[in-house]
């Protein structure tokens, strides 16, 4: 019998669905709300023991009565609002429906709102409602805990989406352009890999070890430069940085575009932290150490990603990367051998082409 019953909404994102993931695997039951369950991620989780779906939209009429049959016979819950419709709105729903079952451990994906600070930054839209959602957990009383979630590896592509382009070059290598400072220290996480395992210790460590706290689920700190260098070992290209603008090569929502905006003002131009007072990646690693690094990544995720989105520069051969490229990165742990190209071999196991809402060009993947 499955030890404990957890809830998830927007279950085929990213975070949830790794935590489900890691969730099945140790037998627990996964009551899990999914907007549809069409999609290659619906479809792998439903494969998987212990996952029930709840289906049906947080957006509509019927959001309470969803809820309700959600958090039924539920004592800790992992919640990641999206962007869809009333951001906030839909977080408070969860949060009352969670106190009326019970719940006794809510975790909550929060953010940080910078314009808290004092410092004349600017809030991030898509950020701020989390925090709002999050200070609106804290007034209900709920058991909880936050976590935030350091940038994806995962968000990485050579197809033009904006902020986190490797753009192919002419010499096979890559280059990734961004407003992010050269010397400035950013969060990095494998949301595939490493949110599930280290939610399910957070969850096992229960509500009174955290106490309320913020949990920085971020690995690595690597600035710019440090992580084009791990990039590049791992891909074997030469992976370089430019600090400029971003690129906007594809028409986006007006309200991605504002976030892009304040991102690039406020972590670029006014060069805040990314994470205002937290502390990384200690934390993150003192609870799942079995992290998967942005090398190992772009070693051996990153060519199959890509070659599930139907691009092909893997097979073609590309320049070495530069020997003299050395990360000294204080923390870096020993990987496997690199410098070898490592041809891309697809055994049937299952990868991710895109999340169904990922479709939808309304919506954009990813923590930044």
């Amino acid at each position: 019998m499955p030890t404990k019953t957890v809830a998830t909404i927007n279950s085929t994102g990213r975070q949830a669905a790794s935590f489900i993931r890691a969730a099945s695997a140790v037998g627990w039951h996964v009551k899990a709300q999914i907007r549809s369950n069409e999609g290659l991620v619906a479809e792998e989780l439903a494969d998987l023991p212990n996952v029930e779906f709840i289906e049906g939209d947080l957006t509509g009429p019927d959001k309470k009565r969803l809820l309700k049959e959600l958090f039924t016979n539920v004592k800790i819950a992992f919640i990641n609002t999206t962007h869809w419709g009333d951001e906030v709105a839909i977080g408070k729903a969860c949060a009352d429906a969670a106190k009326k079952a019970g719940v006794a451990h809510f975790i909550y994906s929060s953010m940080p709102d910078h314009s808290t600070f004092g410092r004349g930054w600017r809030a991030l839209p898509m950020w701020s409602a989390k925090f709002a959602i999050e200070n609106y957990v804290r007034q209900l009383g709920i058991p909880a805990t936050f976590v935030y979630t350091g940038i994806y590896n995962n968000n990485f592509s050579s197809l033009p989406y904006p902020l986190f382009q490797m753009e192919l070059q002419n010499d096979g290598g890559f280059v990734w352009q961004a407003p992010f400072h050269l010397d400035d220290p950013l969060p990095w996480l494998d949301a595939e890999h490493d949110v599930g395992p280290a939610l399910l210790q957070i969850f096992k460590m229960g509500p009174n070890h955290w106490k309320g706290q913020r949990v920085t689920l971020a690995f690595e700190k690597l600035t710019p430069i440090q992580c084009c260098a791990r990039f590049a070992r791992g891909v074997g290209r030469p992976v370089n940085y430019v600090h400029g603008p971003i690129k906007i090569q594809l028409p986006i929502p007006s309200g991605y575009q504002e976030q892009l905006d304040i991102l690039a003002e406020t972590l670029g131009d006014k060069r805040a932290p990314y994470f205002p007072g937290l502390e990384y990646p200690r934390e993150g690693r003192s609870i799942w150490e079995g992290y998967r690094g942005i090398e190992e990544y772009a070693r051996e995720v990153f060519p199959i990603e890509e070659a599930a989105n139907g691009l092909r520069w893997m097979d073609e051969p590309g320049a070495s990367t530069p020997s003299e490229v050395v990360d000294d990165t204080n923390g870096s742990r020993p990987m496997t051998p690199s410098g070898i190209p490592t041809p891309v071999r697809f055994s049937g196991a299952y990868t991710p082409r895109s999340h169904p809402e990922g479709l939808d060009r309304d919506f954009f993947v990813g923590s930044t």
